[in-house]
């Protein structure tokens, strides 16, 4: 299966462009701060006491400073829905960049870990060089005591080392290490004008001691006082020993101001002020309107809020204390709220504590398989709060001219607002054609939305566009021919493929019958599923259409 550079740019082009600037920036910024700790003349003084030691940690705190800086920035969940609207960010391939947030998260969040290790490793070993490289000479850049004092004094018995510790202890939390007392250890130089690195100041017993001579050379005839020539970055070795400048002052040492605060108060401030606009926004209970349970073990809770608006393809947190007081979960919406109705809901797989228990406290003292009562005859449901709604990769379905929706078992879960919305109008939508393919392992599932894709097939035939929609269900796991029960799913029954889908094939029919054209792929289901469609986005096809993959991911 050949590659087709056309679409592996479309899909993952702008993700590998995004990774390549964020390393080079990462070099970028490690490389300099090696160099400027290595080479620079108010480095020089503890670059001779601690070596390569300095450069690592100071290179791989720079870095740290950098990710920690954006590593929070892709979970605002707000701020992201906002910019992933059409309206505010016009480029999809931007739009669909947003959507990698959360990977872009993770590897921020390994990159810390890495240089955490790096850094706290090279602190060890400055703190071993403190101890052997003791400097009588300019005692204000050392942080022992005396020569040969125990490295584990400094690493368990000061702010710094046992703060050290702590970090790592605590997943290299790199925050506690931007406090003044730890920046404090290492020092530069801050009177380079008066005493530039290396030069030569005559000890002040010697010369009170001695009378001085006509001429400094001969009283120091190896050396002379001619000063550094100006081109030089730093003085080495063999430059020493033909050039000495003499100066009368001592070197002056300052300790660094924090930077760690810098980069990510920011960054840290936006996502406080974010996580308490949310925790306002859905201290308001919703009300639940009905609870109805599907086959499959499956229950779908309908609910309404004020001023509550949501696009298809969104999803939100619901939160119930009742089950947990500290636990929430994402769901996606299957129905949102329009001018007409404000009702929106969600479909949830109960296959855990949380999702059995919040099933129970619904249908408490009810042996029905669906229970739908009016709100004046409801009965006390639990308090449910909801943080959203925020915003997925499927939202992009409606902005392509044709979509391929593909959902694994209950996967379907983010098409079904896209088929509501479809069914409310889909006139106002750019969206021409929609490929909707849905694999099951029961034909009990395929109940969970048959009356929706019947009334929208009725509609769209009613409407004279039977071909808006082509709708293919694959039952994957059965032990004979069988049909969805009920005459009013005919338009299914007709539909029902037994097996799995041949992707390859089917990829060909459409690329076929919509040449030349974009076709966004939209998935969510089982990884070996999803895998599959991505090799296949991004293959070639003698047809000139290119498939730009999305997938479900939820931050």
């Amino acid at each position: 299966m050949a590659v087709s550079w056309r679409s592996w740019l479309a899909n993952e082009g702008s993700k590998h462009l995004f990774l390549f600037f964020w390393l080079s920036l990462n070099a970028w910024f490690f490389w300099k701060t090696f160099l400027l700790y290595c080479r620079g003349l108010q480095y020089y003084y503890l670059h001779q006491m601690l070596g390569l030691g300095l450069c690592v940690s100071r290179a791989s705190a720079s870095v740290l400073n950098l990710n920690c800086c954006l590593v929070l920035l892709p979970m605002c969940r707000i701020l992201l829905a906002f910019l992933r609207g059409s309206q505010k960010v016009a480029s999809r391939k931007t739009r669909r960049l947003i959507d990698k947030s959360k990977t872009f998260h993770v590897t921020c969040g390994a990159t810390i870990c890495i240089f955490s290790v790096l850094h706290v490793a090279a602190h060890l070993v400055n703190a071993l060089n403190f101890s052997e490289n003791y400097n009588e000479d300019f005692l204000a850049i050392n942080a022992a005591h005396y020569r040969g004092e125990d490295p584990r004094k400094l690493l368990f018995a000061t702010v710094p080392g046992l703060t050290g510790v702590i970090m790592v202890l605590v997943l290299f939390l790199m925050c506690t290490a931007s406090t003044y007392a730890i920046r404090g250890v290492l020092k530069y130089q801050t009177n380079l004008e008066e005493h530039p690195p290396g030069c030569f100041n005559p000890n002040k017993t010697l010369l009170g001691n001695m009378t001085e001579p006509k001429s400094f050379e001969e009283l120091f005839p190896d050396y002379t006082t001619e000063p550094f020539p100006e081109d030089l970055t730093f003085p080495e070795p063999l430059v020493q020993s033909n050039f000495m400048r003499i100066c009368s002052k001592e070197p002056k040492f300052q300790s660094h101001f924090p930077e760690t605060w810098f980069w990510i108060s920011g960054p840290l401030c936006l996502y406080c002020v974010e996580r308490l606009y949310r925790y306002i926004r859905s201290t308001k209970p919703v009300t639940v309107t009905s609870v109805i349970s599907h086959p499959s073990n499956v229950l779908e809770v309908r609910m309404i809020k004020d001023d509550f608006r949501a696009r298809p393809g969104q999803y939100v947190i619901l939160h119930c204390p009742r089950v947990s007081g500290l636990e929430s979960h994402p769901f996606t919406l299957t129905m949102c709220p329009t001018d007409s109705k404000a009702t929106f809901g969600v479909h949830l797989k109960v296959v855990g504590d949380w999702t059995e228990r919040f099933r129970d406290l619904l249908l408490l003292h009810s042996n029905q398989d669906a229970e739908i009562l009016p709100i004046f005859q409801q009965r006390r449901y639990p308090k449910l709060y909801v943080d959203g709604p925020f915003g997925s990769p499927f939202e992009e379905s409606l902005n392509y001219e044709v979509s391929l929706c593909v959902a694994g078992g209950i996967g379907v879960t983010p098409f079904a607002s896209v088929l509501n919305a479809l069914l409310d109008g889909w006139k106002c939508y750019k969206l021409r054609r929609l490929y909707f393919i849905w694999v099951c392992r029961d034909i009990e599932s395929f109940r969970w939305f048959a009356d929706l894709l019947c009334m929208l097939h009725s509609k769209l035939w009613q409407e004279n566009r039977p071909d808006y929609i082509n709708i293919q269900l694959y039952l994957s796991q059965t032990d004979g021919i069988q049909k969805i029960i009920g005459e009013k799913y005919q338009a299914l029954n007709s539909r029902l493929l037994i097996g799995r889908p041949r992707w390859k094939l089917l990829f060909d029919e459409i690329a076929k019958y919509n040449r030349r054209k974009t076709i966004g792929v939209f998935c969510c289901g089982p990884s070996k599923m999803s895998k599959a469609l991505h090799k296949l986005s991004n293959s070639s096809n003698p047809y000139g259409t290119r498939f730009e993959y999305n997938k479900e991911s939820f931050s």
